[in-house]
């Protein structure tokens, strides 16, 4: 895989591909062991689950001179202040049922402790490893401490103190590498090839020869975009135009290309936009380079998307599903966290990305009507769109900002 060297500052800000809308994944996304909806049940079973809240903002309706915006906010998911969980959770669940023997039919949180209580007493000890810029590790920590195991976490050395303490505090080691995400995943890896016996590995970014499990992450996640369908359904609303993504290597957003591009989908298809920050867009690059290729990354407020390969895993889905991509800067995704906690929406500025991102998208602030109106065209958005934005995290402190 070829590396590109980003400039300063990127030039790479805009993608679309018109034939996204007409494609269709090659098959619904079922799970590892075909069980329709497993991974709702399971999460379910959580003493404190709940379909995080899908927040109506007709003030930013009508700025972008659309129908309805709202934001899914995943501040407060299963007892953490992001998404992550969802897939770190089920993944979890599958690789230990595998390992203890256990069916995934009617598995409940309860029983996964249990079992894997007695599997330890009558046989060994278990760790769960993975390496995180910030909520995938705090979310396999939270997890291995509900099931009780123990728990390693490598982070890259832009993670803030605080973030790695939050981590910490789940009971998880934390170990900081000297270098960006994806050697930190590399130095996880090779940890955990060390000892196989005892050491479970679970990563949300795909690499040839390591897919299962990130594909099992992926499948967790879609808990989040079937509460979306539900919760309009239920409340006898439009079905969404647009789907706004927060992008790292692309896991969340291989959930939602293949949920929203189903052949089974009996809705129109909405239109999916990407948001990366412009000092990691990986998926961006690699969408006008036609090709997936690894980037250097810089720091940014936005750690948790701040990635420089696509995962392997979703590369071709997110290349024929996605109709857009953006890159935004850390000013305005600040900016776009500031304007959402004025609307009442506490998050983080990884969730504000993609705030950030739809008015990056439609040119807004800028002189240029004729490229905003080009682009709302190309994203099928007119006066009666629904537009949802997935904002992943709570609020957090990046790099000394409060937020």
């Amino acid at each position: 895989m070829s590396e590109l060297k980003l400039s300063e500052p990127t030039s790479l800000r805009w993608y679309s591909n018109p034939e996204a809308r007409h494609w269709r994944a090659p098959s619904t996304l079922q799970t590892s062991n075909g069980l329709a909806n497993a991974p709702t049940a399971f999460h379910r079973s959580f003493p404190n689950y709940s379909p995080t809240p899908l927040v109506s903002l007709p003030a930013l309706a009508t700025e972008l001179g659309v129908s309805k915006v709202y934001l899914k906010d995943e501040s407060s998911r299963l007892g953490l202040p992001s998404f992550k969980i969802l897939g770190a959770s089920w993944a979890i669940a599958q690789v230990l049922s595998r390992r203890i023997g256990l069916s995934l039919e009617g598995l409940t949180l309860d029983k996964l402790r249990n079992s894997v209580k007695e599997y330890i007493q009558e046989h060994q000890d278990l760790c769960l490893i993975a390496a995180t810029d910030g909520n995938h590790g705090r979310g396999v920590a939270h997890m291995a401490r509900l099931v009780g195991l123990k728990c390693s976490i490598f982070v890259p050395s832009n993670v803030s103190p605080i973030s790695r303490n939050y981590i910490a505090s789940e009971g998880a080691e934390v170990t900081v590498h000297e270098g960006d995400y994806d050697e930190a995943v590399a130095r996880a890896f090779e940890t955990s090839e060390q000892d196989r016996q005892h050491c479970l590995f679970i990563q949300d970014t795909a690499w040839d020869g390591y897919e299962e499990i990130p594909k099992m992450i992926v499948e967790g996640y879609t808990t989040l975009f079937s509460e979306v369908d539900d919760y309009l359904t239920q409340n006898q609303e439009r079905p969404p135009s647009l789907v706004v993504v927060p992008v790292g290597v692309g896991s969340l957003a291989h959930s939602a290309v293949l949920h929203h591009r189903s052949a089974s989908l009996k809705s129109p298809p909405p239109s999916l936009l990407s948001v990366e920050p412009t000092n990691a867009p990986c998926v961006l690059t690699s969408f006008v380079a036609g090709r997936s290729v690894t980037i250097r990354t810089r720091d940014t407020v936005m750690p948790g998307l701040c990635c420089g390969t696509p995962s392997s895993l979703g590369w071709s889905d997110l290349q024929s599903g996605f109709d857009a991509a953006v890159s935004v800067t850390d000013d305005h995704a600040v900016r776009a966290l500031e304007k959402l906690k004025g609307l009442g929406s506490s998050v983080g500025p990884c969730g504000a990305a993609t705030l950030a991102g739809v008015e990056q998208a439609l040119g807004l602030g800028g002189n240029d009507s004729v490229l905003t109106e080009e682009r709302r065209r190309s994203m099928g958005m007119d006066k009666e769109s629904v537009v949802v934005l997935i904002c992943t995290e709570g609020p957090e402190v990046y790099n000394g900002l409060s937020k």
